[in-house]
């Protein structure tokens, strides 16, 4: 199904709720971070059927799409619909005029609707062998960043020891910083709640400084630029902070239980786990569970690098203040990533090869419903949408904590 067919299907099944929604939003794939959004009941999204997974987006439908819905802002991609996500972009042979031009349909976009425009684009890692036509396609984007009603930015994705990304960014005339994934979450927090103050609180001396891996710089460095994503204002803790981010280091999970637990007395907090990559630390995991504490965080991340789980924590903890609803949802899904990297991928990993086959879905069977404010997180299902370990989605319900249920289906 292609083109106009996708608008017309979206429109008879509900998905364009004309005048109820006013954000859009063009994910760079529909990998679980960047997907999740569409399913938070904020924004509005492409129909479904426009991702095809590592195959990449039918750019006929997204552009459709785009063209056909109004709205008074749009959060974008860049690499959605000049190459079709993140992994065509590294490889996708493709002309920089030819990509340029798959992205004159944001600029149509904003005329036909005067919608406001957010977007971002990736700086591709090491490995990716189109490096050079996608830095000359950012490069020759500069002069949107000075168009009004157009925020425009860069973030580099992976960058290993050594690798080049960090420079290539910084030379780009609009702002730049690590991360990827969790981009389109921290634009629209920019989007639907500008403005936020944010006091960082790091656990143990020496953290802020700390060179991330994946990231190349200083951990104040790259907290200073998703702050900036997000049209954020760092604040002291005395001055009475909208939010508290804080990051755990992995150094001492019992003190850092003790600074979450006077934190959360006084303020909102969002907890971004940065102990392990793509992995939390089940030992504050437990002390969060054991003393009912994790339910009371507006935000929890733990599933990517340093700055995926920043910029997660940072977006759903600001956008939970004016969603308090979406809070125990948001904090389901964050504790089944955290999961699924501390269970459910070692285990899938050592058991099946990929593409992972149906019975890769037994992991399920490991699953030890936690508890969330007042409820049992229960998995009523689970599919890998690339077919890829790396990633997993649960179908998840939260249950009253006094109700008998199979928590595992």
């Amino acid at each position: 199904m292609k083109g106009p067919a996708l608008v017309l299907l979206a429109l008879l099944t509900g998905l364009l709720p004309w005048g109820l929604a006013q954000t859009l939003y063009l994910p760079l794939d529909d990998r679980p971070p960047n997907w999740a959004p569409c399913a938070w009941g904020l924004v509005l999204c492409p129909p479904k059927a426009a991702y095809r997974g590592p195959e990449g987006a039918d750019l006929p439908g997204l552009r459709a799409w785009l063209l056909a819905t109004p709205g008074e802002r749009l959060v974008a991609s860049l690499d959605a619909l000049a190459y079709g996500g993140l992994l065509p972009s590294r490889h996708l042979p493709l002309s920089p005029e030819d990509a340029l031009a798959r992205l004159g349909p944001l600029l149509s976009w904003r005329v036909r609707h005067r919608g406001e425009l957010l977007l971002f684009g990736v700086v591709p890692r090491w490995d990716a062998t189109r490096r050079g036509r996608n830095l000359e396609v950012l490069g020759r984007l500069a002069p949107w960043a000075s168009l009004a009603g157009v925020y425009l930015e860069a973030v580099w994705d992976d960058a290993v020891r050594g690798s080049p990304a960090p420079q290539e960014a910084r030379a780009l005339p609009y702002p730049s910083r690590p991360g990827a994934d969790e981009a389109g979450q921290v634009l629209l927090l920019r989007a639907l709640s500008p403005g936020l103050r944010v006091a960082l609180v790091y656990e143990g001396e020496g953290l802020a400084d700390r060179v991330t891996p994946y990231e190349g710089l200083p951990l104040r460095e790259t907290v200073a630029g998703l702050l900036g994503s997000a049209g954020a204002q760092e604040v002291a803790l005395a001055e009475g902070p909208d939010l508290v981010l804080y990051a755990y280091g992995g150094q001492d999970p019992r003190g850092a239980l003790l600074d979450l637990l006077h934190l959360m007395g006084r303020y909102p907090v969002a907890l971004a786990d940065l102990s392990r990559v793509n992995r939390g630390d089940p030992r504050l995991m437990a002390y969060l569970q054991a003393l009912g504490l994790y339910g009371r965080l507006f935000a929890y991340a733990s599933w990517g690098t340093p700055a995926n789980n920043l910029g997660s924590a940072l977006a759903q903890g600001g956008l939970a203040l004016g969603d308090r609803g979406g809070r125990r949802e948001r904090l389901a899904e964050a504790y089944f990533h955290y999961w699924w990297g501390e269970v459910g991928r070692p285990f899938v990993r050592a058991h099946f090869p990929e593409p992972l086959p149906e019975e890769a879905r037994g992991v399920a069977a490991l699953w030890r419903a936690p508890e969330l404010d007042g409820h049992r997180v229960a998995l009523r299902g689970l599919e890998f949408p690339w077919g890829r370990s790396f990633e997993a989605r649960g179908r998840l319900q939260l249950v009253p904590g006094d109700r008998p249920v199979r928590l595992v289906e």
